[in-house]
């Protein structure tokens, strides 16, 4: 079964670089323009540990996901989904629990045009797509509502979307977990300055420069978006360390991914 929201006027900006946009670039995407392409190849020249970044964040979605539906939880909320890349999180969730049901949230006007793309999932369960900014909880929460019981367990998924975010990022994920049910999960990934220091520290006045807030985090800081809450094991750790794969032994030797995650449960 497939739902979605699609009120938004279909208007891109292609005179800026999109964070979404270029991290399809980095992926190796086809859904970005030559000033995405511009901001990503500098950013790659400061730190060319990005790439492994953005397909570490990849798959540690895709595990958490997989570690999740496997425990249980069968509603999954995903803000900052970003250009679709396949696997999408549904279909993580779903290959597990085939009746899951997964609600998309992104404010990126490509992401809403492949929404209908993004809502293929299985005749069990329920795939559906918000157009709303993660600034905006109440709108999101009530939109996702459509497709959620909120009244029972949740996986919120934010990945890679935190350094976007300023001093209200803790408020807001703090706004968000309150809503949810207990038994509910938090799952973040978020680049970090504790690894590779400089490289990190140009990326992000290469994005500041283009119009895009960056706000790196240190592990300390990061941790605190957990506070409240129960950390699966193996805790705060670098994103190709969480209950790693072969694949992602793998892209540990490639070198540094200065990207840390986690994820927890609202008891």
């Amino acid at each position: 079964m497939t739902t979605g929201r699609e009120s938004a006027p279909l208007h891109v900006d292609t005179s800026r670089p999109h964070p979404a946009r270029v991290y399809d670039w980095w992926l190796g995407g086809k859904d970005n323009y030559p000033v995405d392409e511009e901001l990503g190849r500098k950013i790659l020249a400061v730190d060319p540990s990005v790439r492994r970044g953005a397909r570490a964040n990849r798959r540690f979605m895709h595990r958490a996901t997989r570690a999740l539906a496997q425990a249980g939880v069968r509603q999954f909320l995903d803000i900052g989904t970003g250009i679709p890349t396949e696997p999408n999180l549904h279909q993580v969730a779903q290959g597990v629990v085939p009746d899951a049901r997964v609600v998309y949230a992104d404010n990126d006007p490509i992401v809403l045009r492949h929404a209908q793309a993004l809502l293929h999932g299985t005749a069990e369960g329920t795939t559906g797509y918000v157009h709303g900014d993660v600034r905006d909880p109440d709108t999101i929460l009530a939109r996702a509502a459509e497709s959620l019981d909120l009244g029972q367990p949740v996986a919120l998924s934010l990945i890679a979307l935190t350094h976007y975010l300023g001093e209200e990022a803790h408020d807001l994920i703090a706004r968000y977990v309150k809503a949810l049910a207990p038994g509910s999960h938090l799952v973040l990934s978020q680049v970090t300055p504790d690894l590779l220091p400089e490289a990190v520290r140009q990326a992000a006045a290469l994005f500041q420069q283009s119009g895009t807030p960056f706000f790196p985090r240190s592990l300390a800081e990061f941790s605190g978006f957990f506070e409240g809450l129960e950390l699966l094991g193996p805790g705060v750790i670098p994103v190709t360390g969480w209950r790693p794969e072969p694949d992602d032994v793998a892209l540990q030797a490639e070198g540094i991914v200065t990207v840390y995650a986690g994820v927890a449960r609202k008891p």
